[in-house]
């Protein structure tokens, strides 16, 4: 005879974490997998870059 489990009831701990985790599926069908920043940086225009791309057109 198998004995039945006994449910613990349910926390506020488990409530977070079983939302955060679901928040985070959810996100990541959205996005893909992987880490993607909510909010960026705003970089100074004056920032140094080697990259061309960042450069003005007044280079020759």
């Amino acid at each position: 005879m198998k004995r039945k489990k006994k449910k613990l009831p349910v926390n506020l701990a488990d409530l977070v974490k079983a939302s955060r985790r679901g928040s985070r599926e959810g996100e990541q069908e959205l996005l893909g997998p992987g880490f993607h920043a909510t909010s960026r940086i705003h970089r100074s225009k004056k920032t140094y870059t080697r990259k061309t791309k960042h450069k003005g057109t007044d280079e020759p």
